[in-house]
């Protein structure tokens, strides 16, 4: 086949995969997780339910990709909020904010059977956490290391500091709460 018709195939599987995901992901927050079936999904993508089991066998199959989707975007999003701030110190107060409010833009959904199910499936959240952890870790040891963040604790302890001070970030109220805790979490890393 030739390359064009090959790239044409791809776009198009691509596509019906990423709107599957879509219409997955909205009819479980519309009806809830154990409501969804196969069928819905197939009618709300547009697509016979044959050609949905080409590409998924489950919902929950499903549902496990558009979260892992959703991981990478947001790690995608994170690099470039790392990558557009300069110097260490600003470079690691970015990637906190943008975290945070990525945190705080799930308020309501962390009791939800979609998050209660994705999140207990460990796998894909254990090594977006390790992911994290390993991020944050190599801005404050660079920050550290420019004299930005205290140096008398280990990069790693203050990693674990900056993450479990973040958990909060969810059930604040404003994006102006959501900046002070970050500005709280960065005085208390200042040596």
């Amino acid at each position: 086949m030739p390359k064009l018709w090959n790239e044409t195939i791809e776009t198009h599987r691509r596509e019906v995969r990423e709107a599957i995901m879509d219409a997955a992901s909205t009819l479980v927050a519309k009806h809830g997780l154990l409501s969804v079936t196969m069928s819905q999904i197939a009618e709300e993508t547009g697509i016979g339910r044959a050609t949905l089991y080409k590409y998924f066998s489950e919902v929950e199959e499903i549902l496990h990709a558009w979260h892992e989707r959703q991981i990478t975007e947001h790690f995608e999003y994170l690099a470039e909020v790392r990558d557009r701030a300069t110097g260490a110190g600003e470079q690691l107060k970015a990637v906190l904010e943008a975290y945070a409010l990525i945190a705080h833009g799930t308020h309501g959904h962390g009791e939800s059977d979609l998050a209660e199910f994705l999140h207990h499936q460990g796998r894909q959240v254990a090594r977006a956490e390790e992911k994290l952890s390993d991020l944050i870790e190599e801005l404050i040891a660079k920050a550290a290391k420019a004299g930005q963040v205290r140096s008398d604790v280990a990069a790693e302890e203050l990693t674990t500091y900056c993450l479990h001070a973040l958990t909060g970030a969810h059930k604040l109220r404003s994006r102006a709460a959501v900046q002070r805790l970050v500005a709280v979490i960065m005085d208390g890393m200042q040596g």
